[in-house]
C-alpha cells in the first residue's frame, strides 16, 4: 500500500475535498449542524477561508492557515468528530467503525497545497461552479451552500460568472 504524505506547509493556502461515507447526500439535509461544526472548530483553531461549497455528498473549500501552523489534520478532524456527535441517528455501522470511522464521514480528506496566485484563482473557480457542474442549479448564482455571493459582492466574480464552463477548469476534476 502506497503511504499518502501530506504537505504540511505552515501558513499555507489549501484546496481540499472532503466526501461522506458511500457518498451519501447528509449536508444540505443538515447544513446548520454542518455550519455549527465548522464554526466551532474554526473558532478553536482559525483558519481563513477563502472559499466554500457544500453540495449533498461532498464539500470543497479553499483556507489560508495563520503563519506558523500548518495542522491541517486536526481541523479537519474537529470538524468531522462535531458534525458526526450531530448526526449519531443517521450514522452507518461500518466494518472499520472499530478504527474511529463514524459512518458519516469517508476516511481522510483530499488535500492540495496551492502555491501561486493562478492556481488559487484556478481553485476559486472550481469550487464556485463545482454546484453547475454536478446538475444542481444553472449558475453559481442560484446556489445557496457556499461563498459564490460573498465572492460576488467583493467584487471577485460578477453575478452572471458561471453560465458555461470556465476555461481555467476546463478539464480539472478534483472530485
Amino acid at each position: 500500500m502506497i503511504a499518502y504524505r501530506r504537505a504540511y506547509e505552515p501558513g499555507g493556502c489549501y484546496f481540499f475535498t472532503v466526501v461522506t461515507y458511500e457518498r451519501r447526500p447528509l449536508l444540505i439535509d443538515h447544513i446548520l449542524n454542518l455550519r455549527s461544526a465548522f464554526s466551532h472548530a474554526l473558532e478553536q483553531r482559525p483558519a481563513q477561508m477563502d472559499a466554500l461549497v457544500i453540495l449533498p455528498d461532498h464539500l470543497h473549500t479553499l483556507w489560508r492557515l495563520p503563519p506558523g501552523d500548518s495542522d491541517v489534520s486536526g481541523r479537519w478532524t474537529h470538524i468531522k468528530r462535531l458534525f458526526s456527535a450531530q448526526l449519531m441517528h443517521v450514522a452507518t455501522t461500518t466494518p472499520s467503525q472499530a478504527e474511529g470511522d463514524s459512518g458519516v464521514w469517508q476516511r481522510g480528506f483530499g488535500e492540495r497545497l496551492v502555491e501561486s496566485e493562478q492556481e488559487w484563482r484556478r481553485y476559486m473557480d472550481y469550487i464556485h461552479y463545482n454546484p453547475v457542474r454536478h446538475g444542481l442549479c444553472q449558475r453559481p448564482i442560484e446556489w445557496p451552500y457556499g461563498t459564490f455571493r460573498s465572492a460576488v459582492a467583493e467584487g471577485l466574480y460578477n453575478r452572471d460568472w458561471g453560465r458555461e464552463l470556465p476555461d481555467s477548469i476546463a478539464g480539472l476534476d478534483l472530485e
